[in-house]
């Protein structure tokens, strides 16, 4: 043991143990860490490295960018507000103009609260095209991020701790008067509202008289990979189907369109992300809870959600990266009012002069900042979040 606690000592290290060997149990050796540290310093380049790119274009005139590829700002290139001046002199795009229409959304949203007492006024067209697209995107991609994972989370929950077992015959009934409902609403013109509740009440009646009679059921796995399977569609065979509707009730070109699209868009990926979280916990604590006479519901609120915390933030800036990032959906959806930041960044890219790489990534900078700030915010939550239930026992 003497012999052995001597060769720890550094001074009775040779160069190589000291190099390959590491010096105490949890630590690293020196080649060990070095070589660690360059990968990670290597890899943290190479993805903060568009980034910057993007940053340093913003600042730079059509010369820095076509005369070559110019990395180091006051030393490669003089950077300036050229591309910054091209929106901010858009109409209504200047300080005080801005500073009204934050006052005037102030002002409509407690307007909103205390209607009809209050009116609305009116912000158009007085209005800068650059705010009202970031504002549309702060709008909309919260309130769906907030419904997706509000919604998901529970339906994770219940997927996770109740047995269903619907029956098959049930579905496949609920599926065709769906399809009835459709058929009768398009073509024989029956009002959407009246054939809808035609067709619970006979989904209601014929599951009481022929239930019984069905015999093959479906399980929670089932469901979850139903619900999955609906993220793996591509959005653009149902966004035809989805204008039609949306035409109908007339709800083009608003913000609940859109939230309801993205929303329904991105449950599956939360319900499947929640549902290992859920399933990650013991059993044993809610069956306590249970026992002191807490409600399913408390459980969830008050056991469940605080311990699922760092998944939940990971799977919220997952939900809301892609509804921030959205495009399809918002070019056919949206026609002026609620255009988004993804669709000002594609109208910059078709523009008549070609690409403005410059101009481009100024609305770039704009968009990804609520991101990483979100990011920033998240990051002590995600980083659990990743690593939870990688080690079990």
């Amino acid at each position: 043991m003497s012999d052995l606690s001597l060769k720890l000592e550094k001074s009775d290290r040779s160069l190589l143990q000291r190099l390959f060997e590491a010096p105490a149990i949890g630590k690293m050796s020196f080649t060990s860490k070095l070589l660690s540290y360059s990968v990670l310093w290597f890899w943290a380049l190479f993805v903060i490295f568009p980034i910057y790119w993007v940053v340093i274009t913003a600042f730079k005139d059509a010369a820095a960018v076509n005369q070559g590829p110019f990395y180091i700002p006051f030393v490669d290139f003089q950077p300036n507000l050229n591309a910054w001046r091209v929106h901010l002199s858009d109409p209504y795009c200047d300080a005080y103009a801005i500073g009204r229409q934050l006052l005037l959304l102030v002002y409509n949203t407690f307007a909103f609260i205390v209607s009809p007492v209050v009116t609305l006024q009116a912000m158009e067209p007085q209005i800068c095209k650059t705010y009202l697209a970031f504002t549309n995107s702060v709008v909309i991609g919260a309130a769906a991020t907030v419904l997706c994972v509000s919604i998901g989370s529970m339906a994770a929950y219940a997927l996770a701790r109740v047995q269903y077992k619907p029956k098959f015959g049930n579905i496949l009934v609920f599926v065709l008067l769906a399809l009835g409902t459709i058929v009768a609403t398009s073509y024989a013109g029956i009002p959407w509202y009246f054939s809808t509740a035609v067709g619970l009440v006979l989904f209601f009646l014929l599951a009481r008289a022929l239930g019984k009679r069905f015999t093959s059921t479906l399980g929670n796995g089932d469901i979850l990979f139903w619900i999955i399977s609906q993220r793996i569609l591509p959005p653009i065979v149902v966004i035809i189907p989805i204008y039609m509707m949306f035409q109908a009730v007339g709800l083009l070109d608003t913000h609940l369109a859109l939230i309801i699209v993205y929303a329904v868009a991105n449950l599956p990926i939360v319900v499947w992300l929640m549902h290992d979280f859920f399933a990650g916990l013991p059993i044993e604590l809610e069956e306590s809870a249970q026992l002191d006479g807490a409600s399913r519901f408390g459980i969830f609120w008050d056991i469940v959600l605080p311990l699922t915390r760092p998944g939940l933030a990971a799977t919220t800036l997952l939900t809301l990266i892609l509804n921030w990032n959205e495009y399809l959906f918002a070019v056919f959806l949206s026609t002026s009012k609620s255009q988004t930041m993804p669709i000002m960044v594609a109208a910059k890219n078709a523009g008549e002069k070609g690409i403005l790489w410059w101009e481009m990534c100024a609305i770039i900078v704009i968009m990804i900042i609520p991101v990483i700030l979100m990011a920033i915010l998240l990051q002590r939550f995600i980083a659990r979040g990743v690593l939870l239930g990688a080690v079990k026992g």
